[in-house]
Order: structure tokens, then C-alpha cells, then sequence
């Protein structure tokens, strides 16, 4: 898909992945709508790129039902979609105080699970209106999962169980959005420098990066934005999750 133009939207758009994510579109000619809850934040990066900071609560229906109507009224169809925003707070299913609370497990399920259905549902819904281009394309849809869907390690069961649910999800959901000519992907980052990587202490960050076969360092935001607009500009892509990871197999903990 060509992205100038084209309308897209990006939740966690205000930092990390997800701002990487948006000035790369937006530098490819994307209209940009960042979705976030930190406000301040996007409305920066939002200025910076050309777009526009819409507030979304991504386990809210009606939170993303409200933010995608306003991208459209400002940018039209949404033509690209990409979730970012997610948590990953770590959590023993027994700890200390006993066994993990429900409501910490549902937490996380809602903000990476649900919440990436939400925005996938709904834009999915504006995307079999749009016009579809050579191909029969009207639009794509890339979810954030994490090799932990796939080597989860100790005190991972809920981040875990949130990113293996969006890997599930994903050739399901390209097989039953082809007839409007949408694809869905999903990428799986291995070590990357979020502002939750950035809190850690150099310490931390250097161990975590030596185990990691090659290269031997932490992944760059702009790399998975990178990956982002290469999924967009092939047409052949879909249905699939792509590692991106430098051959990192997490071990148990």
C-alpha cells in the first residue's frame, strides 16, 4: 500500500513503540491520528508530525468508538492501523502475599488483548468502506505481541497469556477480513528500548542485551517502525507474526 495519504491510526502513540510507529508513517505521506491516555504527550509528538493527539481508553468501547469517529472526521477511512499501547507488568501467579488477583491478570488481558481487538474491530469497519486500490487492498491491520507469547518466562503468565491471544488472533482474523480487502499482522519485538527499558539501570540494560545473539544490543523504536512500513508497502504480507528479535530465545527466567 502506498501511505500517502492514507489514514492512519496508532494507539500508544505517544512514546516507545508507538510514537516510533507514527513519525514513520507519517514521513511515508500518512495522515496520523496518535491514540493515547497521556495526553501531553501525543499532542507533542502530534505536533511534531503533522497529525493529530486523540484521547483513547483502548478497554473502553465507547473511549475507542469515540477516537475513531473523530480520526475520521478529521482524516477520513482508516486506511492503517497499528496497536501499540500495552502494559507489561510483571506478576508471579503465587508470590509473596499469596495468589495473583484476578483482577491484575484481567488488567492486562483488557489493555493488550482486548484493547488490539477493540481498535481492530473498529477499524476494520472503516476500512471495507474505503476505496480499494489495484489489489483489491482498503487496508491493514498490525498488532504489538512479544516473543514472550512464545517463551514466556517466570512471572509472565498474564503478559504472556495477552501476547500469545494476539498471536491466536491473528490468521483468524486475515482470513475473515480478505473479503474486504484488509490484511492482519502482527509483530513479536524481543528486547527493545521503551521508556520501561529506559528505567532500568545501565546495569540491567547492558545484562539483558548480552543475551541476545546478534546484534547484542537492545532494539531501536525506529527499527519497528521501520518493520511497520515495510508490512504496510508489501501486499503479500498478512496473516502472519513476524519475530523481530535478533534471534533471542528467552529462557525461563
Amino acid at each position: 500500500m502506498d501511505m500517502k495519504g492514507v489514514p492512519a491510526v496508532v494507539t500508544g502513540g505517544a512514546s516507545g513503540l508507538g510514537e516510533a510507529t507514527a513519525r514513520f508513517l507519517a514521513s511515508q505521506g500518512a495522515k496520523v491520528a496518535l491514540f493515547d491516555v497521556q495526553m501531553d504527550k501525543a499532542e507533542i509528538v502530534a505536533k511534531e508530525i503533522g497529525g493529530i493527539a486523540v484521547f483513547c481508553d483502548v478497554t473502553s468501547a465507547e473511549s475507542a468508538e469515540q477516537a475513531m469517529l473523530t480520526a475520521k472526521e478529521a482524516h477520513g477511512d482508516c486506511g492503517i492501523a497499528v496497536n501499540c499501547a500495552g502494559i507489561g507488568n510483571p506478576g508471579r501467579i503465587i508470590g509473596r502475599e499469596g495468589p495473583m488477583t484476578l483482577d491484575f491478570f484481567s488488567k492486562v488481558i483488557q489493555v493488550n488483548l482486548i484493547g488490539s481487538f477493540n481498535i481492530l474491530r473498529l477499524a476494520a469497519d472503516q476500512m471495507k468502506n474505503r476505496e480499494a486500490n489495484a489489489d483489491g487492498e482498503r487496508g491493514v491491520i498490525i498488532s504489538t505481541a512479544s516473543v514472550a507469547a512464545f517463551e514466556g518466562q517466570i512471572g509472565q503468565a498474564a503478559y504472556s497469556a495477552s501476547k500469545g491471544g494476539i498471536v491466536a488472533m491473528t490468521l483468524p482474523a486475515a482470513r475473515e477480513l480478505a473479503k474486504f480487502g484488509v490484511r492482519v499482522l502482527a509483530i513479536a519485538p524481543g528486547l527493545f528500548m521503551t521508556p520501561m527499558m529506559e528505567s532500568f539501570s545501565q546495569e540491567i540494560q547492558d545484562s539483558l542485551a548480552s543475551t541476545l545473539p546478534f546484534p547484542s544490543r537492545l532494539g531501536k523504536p525506529a527499527e519497528f517502525g521501520r518493520l511497520v512500513k515495510d508490512i504496510v508497502e508489501n501486499p503479500i504480507l498478512n496473516g502472519e507474526v513476524i519475530r523481530i528479535d535478533s534471534a533471542l530465545r528467552m529462557a525461563p527466567k
